[in-house]
């Protein structure tokens, strides 16, 4: 592979030092990633600092190029996406969503129309809010989605007149770093600067002196970490933390008829989405035929490599998530639970894990109380909803729900009740749209992304007050 550099100032530049990327098909590394210094890092912070001053003047210009970037994101997802595949582990056709992801939120944010804020405007006074960028933003993101949630990140934070330096995962670095050099030909230099290495980047980037906002995507743990360090600067920040998402099937359902979507809410990227179902709460009735039709699917599921003909499922992205998830489904099956289907590691090299439904589990087993984060989903019964809740709600996590019934409107009354940033009716995590607030509860997060919510986030509020321009 062709070295691939990090993106500073609007040129490509190399590091002195490097580290392996692995393939997590094979276990091994495939590929090497420039690991930034602590002077490249002050040189891509004082490079997005002083393309603030020019960027956030033009709004005009921002949106256009916008725009162009959005179109050159769907061109260049042909090459990159290999890439993308090989370090993430996802099948190759799955990259492409990511891409238009990509596109769809460049696209939204330069088409978003902001109505002026006015507050009062009589013959007392006038008074206006106006949003202010904040300035230079450290955006940090994970391996689970590379591509789609760097412009998560990018896209508002460019639109509100920021500018930005971007850190992807060390076990997902390559893909992210590629779309910077793209991004060269559509932005000025400075705008947008990608910088990868390994710990402690990520810390020096949060306690840099220059950011005026830090932007995570992560763990729980990391994101405490995040939040801590930015504090001792007044940062502000958005932290889109971990989720242990509950999904309630009521009475009445037609269990052939949501099987697909309730397997495929927990499963798709191999369950590492901070939003896919990761427990399930069944009423007693329909319990044990929903953890059946929920086997035969992940029975049936093809697992392989990214570049194996037929896979539908990749391996789990690195070895510290692998060991989680087979700690967590070994120490279910050795308290009582059982394996409707699944339960092992698959016999091959890479971390590759069998889809896997449980049952029978103690309430208290790990794999429930904790996100798993992986092809792992416990199915367990309840007969009273007030109980039901109860339990969706046990935890510090709330990102988000959903509730699945024939009757919509019994479902939605029930799903008020979830404490969730986002909670939905016979489907799961189909929120996650430009348009639609998203964020988190308790330990899931703090602040909103995406719609105008999320642009507002990557502003400061300013006061315009002055004498009446209305006639009284």
């Amino acid at each position: 592979m062709t070295q691939i550099g990090m993106t500073i100032n609007g040129r490509t530049v190399q590091a002195d030092s490097r580290f392996a990327v692995i393939d997590p098909a094979t276990g091994e590394p495939f590929a090497e990633a420039p690991a930034a210094s602590a002077r490249q890092l002050d040189e891509a912070m004082a490079s997005a600092e002083s393309a603030f001053a020019a960027w956030r003047r033009d709004e005009a210009f921002r949106r256009r190029a916008l725009r162009d970037a959005a179109k050159l994101m769907l061109e260049i997802a042909p090459a990159i996406g290999r890439v993308l595949a090989q370090e993430q582990g996802k099948p190759l056709a799955d990259t492409g969503i990511e891409f238009e992801a990509a596109a769809e939120w460049l696209s939204y944010y330069a088409d978003l129309e902001l109505a002026p804020e006015i507050v009062q405007n009589d013959a007392l006074a006038f008074a206006e809010i106006v949003r202010r960028p904040l300035g230079v933003v450290a955006g940090i993101t994970p391996w689970n989605y590379p591509i789609a949630l760097a412009f998560w990140k990018i896209a508002p934070a460019l639109r509100a007149g920021n500018t930005i330096v971007l850190k992807p995962s060390p076990y997902t670095p390559l893909s992210t770093l590629m779309v910077g050099e793209a991004l060269q030909a559509v932005l000025p230099p400075g705008v947008v600067n990608i910088i990868s290495g390994p710990d402690p980047l990520g810390a020096q980037m949060t306690a840099h002196r220059v950011p005026r906002k830090v932007t995570f995507t992560g763990s729980t743990a990391t994101g405490m970490k995040v939040m801590a360090a930015a504090a001792a600067d007044l940062k502000r920040v958005t932290l889109e933390l971990g989720g242990n998402d509950p999904a309630i099937i009521l009475d009445d359902v037609d269990i052939d008829a949501v099987a697909d979507d309730l397997f495929w809410g927990g499963f798709y990227n191999n369950g590492q989405v901070c939003v896919a179902i990761k427990r399930i709460y069944a009423h007693q009735s329909v319990h044990a035929r929903l953890v059946e039709a929920l086997a035969e699917r992940a029975r049936a599921v093809a697992v392989g490599a990214w570049n194996e003909d037929g896979a539908v499922l990749g391996p789990l992205n690195n070895k510290a998530q692998f060991d989680r998830v087979s700690l967590l489904v070994a120490e279910a099956l050795a308290t009582g639970a059982r394996a409707a289907a699944g339960g092992a590691a698959v016999d091959r090299p890479g971390y590759f894990y069998q889809p896997t439904i449980l049952t029978d589990l103690d309430e208290g087993a790990r794999v429930v109380t904790e996100e798993q984060f992986g092809p792992v989903l416990p199915v367990l019964p309840f007969s009273d909803i007030g109980d039901a809740l109860a339990r969706a709600n046990a935890g510090m996590h709330g990102l988000t729900a959903s509730v699945w019934s024939s009757d919509p409107l019994r479902a939605a009354e029930v799903g008020l009740g979830i404490e969730a940033g986002q909670v939905q009716v016979n489907g799961h995590a189909m929120g996650l749209q430009p348009h639609l607030p998203f964020g988190g509860r308790k330990w899931s997060g703090v602040g909103v992304e995406n719609g105008p919510w999320g642009l507002h986030g990557f502003t400061d509020i300013q006061l315009l007050y002055a004498p009446p321009r209305a006639a009284a």
